[in-house]
């Protein structure tokens, strides 16, 4: 159950889910990364996340979303497998659909800290709406009677909180960021997040990177592909951390399509 919200929660915090540095970074790193999949043998190399990702102009708007599980890999298996990887092949090749939103950096989040609307960024540029798209998302992979609320701390857009029936509470804290532009109408990122998996009187603490190549569609380009990485690291209270040497113990890769909302005068 631990994994499984997670995995689940962690893809909300891609668009959301939601991710990184300044826009204005070129190709690099992260796109060698996402060749060298599933090679990896350890984190990427990310600075410490300040202020909110910036996305290009382009992925403003409110979108559909259909996300595709279409591989998973336990890399340090059969010695260290996470609890709940089995399960989830239950979701291969199965299309889950939710709704993410990308607005102004100046604006308001209505849905902010205790229903107050607060600056979604101080920095001007297109941020994700992540309690809209934290709530959307979760509600999509665990039922919309289970998520009781998604807040986003106003004084830290890296900080957000998931409210679950039973008692049960997800921390996601986006410790490090990257980003890159490999060409203009592509778009990489990456986040280091630390997740705290709290349910009475037991507390999961778990590590997650999400790294998202989006690409506007060549004879579409009102559309959005993008092919979206999850990796679970273990934390350093794991038992089994040195184990694990740093590398990933779980890998999910997605396949998301983006088709924006249409409005009323549409």
């Amino acid at each position: 159950m631990k994994v499984m919200i997670n995995r689940r929660i962690s893809l909300g915090l891609m668009v959301l889910i939601l991710l990184f540095t300044s826009g204005n970074a070129v190709a690099g790193p992260l796109a060698d990364r996402l060749q060298a999949f599933p090679n990896w043998q350890s984190k990427p190399a990310v600075s410490v996340a300040e202020g909110d990702l910036i996305y290009p102009d382009w992925i403003k708007g409110t979108w559909n979303v259909t996300s595709t599980l279409i591989e998973q890999i336990a890399p340090l298996a059969p010695n260290l497998v996470t609890p709940g990887f089995e399960k989830n092949q239950a979701y291969l090749n199965q299309p889950v659909q939710f709704q993410v939103r990308f607005v102004e950096g100046s604006g308001l989040n209505p849905g902010g800290w205790r229903g107050i609307p607060i600056p979604v960024s101080r920095n001007p540029g297109i941020v994700a709406d992540r309690a809209f798209n934290g709530l959307k998302i979760a509600q999509a992979y665990l039922g919309s009677q289970a998520v009781e609320s998604v807040k986003v701390d106003p004084a830290d857009p890296n900080r957000q909180i998931t409210v679950l029936k039973g008692d049960r509470q997800l921390v996601s804290v986006v410790t490090g960021r990257g980003s890159e532009i490999p060409a203009p109408d592509q778009f990489i990122a990456t986040e280091i997040t630390q997740q705290i998996f709290r349910r009475q009187p037991q507390i999961y603490l778990n590590e997650v990177e999400t790294t998202t190549h989006y690409q506007r569609v060549k004879d579409a380009p009102e559309k959005i592909t993008a092919n979206q990485i999850t990796a679970i690291y273990l934390s350093p209270q794991d038992p089994d951390y040195f184990a694990a040497g740093g590398k990933a113990i779980a890998l999910y890769r997605y396949q998301l399509e983006l088709s924006p909302v249409a409005t009323p005068n549409q």
